[in-house]
């Protein structure tokens, strides 16, 4: 049986006393979209760019499509496709002398490089853009384009580092459907992101990384069920007496403070639990000033893995216990 596209072992990085990458080790298995969700700066970006190859490899391994990072770092390269976080398009190029240039850059036949522009401009309905310089395209189609450049080669792994960033809410989701038709062609991806609802929606495991450290991985089934059924947000007038009253409920998995109330993790459903909860504090004199019961999200999850939101991101608080969700 063959192995992961990408394997990790033990990745290290740091520049000078900062350590970027801390000893990181997982797997990305062929034909599924993995991704990296954590806030900038912690680590996202200089774990691709050693997979990549554009930073050398300080301590443990890796190895994509087969091929040994550190030692044939070419075969890596002619293996891979990469959109970066920047756009690096040249202003004055066409979208078509973008893509026969990168074509012409890996050798590909004349032949090949005409059919395969004309597939990929078309997937990523440029067509009519062809011949237009990429200074008159919107933020929109010049990612579009990188995307199509990425897949130039038919790379069996395609990295986007962080692909939306900057775009309007309607052309990220146009971006979505690009990568999951890419997907679907048989292109493994691994994506990195700070935007919950991106790595939600797109990927088939995730790995929340903060601080260079992989704090936990699962699909976003798994991640969401290890924080119950339901959550309840409440605000009361007494919180240290509300968390006292619901510290004793069984049905009372976990309770979390947040800026101006209480987050209960459940165990069950909370839609039978919450009665109980409201009359319990009533009985106990303690009015309920706000109240909301939902379903965890990937919020929920980053708050619970690492103890901070991550629009908080830039702020060092101490992390909760990691527990690792199970793979598919």
């Amino acid at each position: 049986m063959a192995g992961p596209i990408i394997d990790v072992e033990d990745l290290y990085h740091r520049f000078g006393e900062v350590v970027a990458v801390d000893g990181i080790s997982f797997s990305v298995e062929e034909g599924e979209i993995f991704s990296f969700l954590g806030p900038n700066g912690a680590g996202k970006s200089t774990a691709i760019n050693v997979l990549i190859t554009l930073l050398a490899i300080q301590q443990g391994k890796a190895t994509i499509a087969g091929f040994d990072v550190k030692e044939k770092p070419q075969q890596v390269r002619n293996s891979i496709g990469i959109v970066f976080q920047d756009v690096t398009l040249d202003r004055d190029m066409t979208c078509r002398e973008i893509l026969e240039f990168h074509g012409r850059l890996y050798r590909m036949p004349a032949a090949e490089r005409k059919k395969r522009i004309d597939e990929l401009l078309s997937l990523v309905e440029l067509d009519a853009k062809r011949n237009v310089r990429t200074k008159h395209l919107s933020g929109g189609m010049k990612r579009r384009l990188e995307i199509a450049r990425g897949l130039m080669t038919r790379p069996r792994v395609l990295f986007l580092d962080e692909p939306t960033i900057g775009l309007d809410p309607q052309t990220r989701m146009r971006m979505w459907e690009y990568i999951k038709t890419v997907n679907d062609e048989g292109t493994s991806i691994f994506l990195t992101t700070h935007y919950m609802d991106e790595a939600d929606h797109l990927s088939d495991r995730i790995s929340i990384i903060d601080h260079g450290r992989i704090v936990v991985t699962g699909t976003s089934y798994e991640l969401k069920n290890t924080l119950g059924e339901d959550l309840i947000y409440l605000e009361t007038a007494d919180l240290p007496r509300t968390r006292a009253i619901l510290s004793r409920m069984d049905t009372v998995r976990e309770i979390r403070e947040k800026s101006r109330g209480i987050v209960i993790t459940l165990d069950g459903d909370g839609t039978k639990i919450l009665p109980g909860i409201i009359e319990g504090l009533a009985g106990n004199d303690i009015r309920v000033s706000a109240v909301n019961l939902k379903k965890p999200s990937m919020d929920d999850v980053f708050l619970h893995f690492t103890g901070r939101e991550l629009r908080d991101a830039g702020a060092h608080k101490p992390a909760t216990a990691a527990i690792s969700a199970g793979r598919r």
